[in-house]
């Protein structure tokens, strides 16, 4: 790399390379609660999880119960739209795939102030998420509310959406916080004839690949899941750890007793923010003196490492704030 004195705040910058999706918060957690459940929200604030997705879809809520189940859910929208930024956790609601009028009614009914984010389970096509986000668009102008402040959040759930990931996620601006989802006896993982084992080493490669696709379409927070063994809190661990490793951000969760242990797995320890910071110090001085490149605690780091660093600690206080 060549020697440049050129000024920090043009040679460290990571938001020029990420969507406008980078502006949102990131999630390290997000809670599926069934939409007939909405007293979960109360109190212990979705028992810590950065975000509740209240679920609209079957099972979750069966037929018969649907009304009463999308009229709990706008009941919960009301009163966080009323109350503003309580600094709890984001509400996003799991509507029924775009393929019926009645999905469509729910999503009318759920795109109002207090929504953070659309979920869309069973994605196929790039079309979908076009045709949601005109509809988000419209709803968001008769809310008066900001166009595109509505995260649009497909789930690659089917073998047909994991071989098309930047064609679906290029199709809306607004499409956040989306990955693969592979639970045991989905529709996903009897398609693709897996059988899965306690470590779930058997999807890894497939995780890997569709994050690439993900990071290649320029989404910034991309998150997977979910993990099946409601007590086996230690494979829970291998698997979070397994995911950030890879680079994934977050985690998509059904059972409240996962959120602790995804939550402190997807945060930056004190000791990484610090040397994040030691690192942009040590660069920032390099540059100073025109040096492209610096030993750091006996590594070279350039301004791309820095800029790393840097994308810790703007995500870590985008959490915190």
């Amino acid at each position: 790399m060549t020697s440049s004195s050129r000024n920090w705040s043009s040679t460290v910058s990571f938001e020029t390379h990420e969507s406008t999706g980078s502006r949102r918060a990131p999630l390290r957690s997000l809670l599926f609660v069934p939409a007939a459940e909405t007293e979960w929200l109360t109190g212990t604030g979705a028992f810590g999880a950065d975000a509740a997705i209240l679920d609209l879809t079957d099972p979750s809520v069966p037929g018969e119960d649907k009304p009463t189940a999308l009229a709990r859910v706008v009941e919960a929208l009301v009163r966080r739209g009323e109350a503003g930024d309580s600094g709890g956790a984001a509400l996003f609601v799991r509507i029924n795939p775009l393929d019926a009028w009645s999905s469509v009614e729910e999503l009318r009914a759920v795109a109002r102030p207090g929504l953070a984010g659309l979920v869309l389970p069973k994605v196929q096509f790039e079309q979908e998420m076009r045709t949601a986000d005109r509809l988000l668009t419209r709803c968001e102008h008769e809310q008066g509310l900001p166009v595109g402040g509505i995260a649009l959040v497909p789930l690659l759930d089917t073998a047909r959406s994991l071989g098309d990931v930047r064609r679906i996620l290029g199709a809306a601006s607004r499409i956040a916080y989306t990955g693969p989802v592979i639970t045991p006896g989905s529709e996903l993982e009897r398609t693709l004839g897996r059988r899965k084992s306690s470590r779930a080493a058997e999807a890894h490669a497939l995780r890997a690949r569709v994050l690439r696709e993900i990071r290649g379409a320029g989404a910034a927070h991309p998150v997977t899941g979910v993990w099946s063994g409601v007590e086996d809190l230690s494979g829970l661990r291998r698997f979070a750890e397994q995911n950030r490793s890879l680079g994934y951000a977050g985690m998509l969760t059904a059972h409240p007793s996962h959120v602790p242990v995804i939550n402190e797995v997807f945060s930056p320890e004190a000791g990484e923010l610090a040397r994040a910071e030691r690192l942009i110090a040590a660069v920032r001085e390099g540059q100073a003196q025109g040096a492209g490149a610096v030993t750091f605690e006996g590594r070279m780091v350039d301004e791309a490492m820095a800029a790393n660093a840097q994308r810790i600690i703007r995500r870590h206080r985008r959490r915190s704030q």
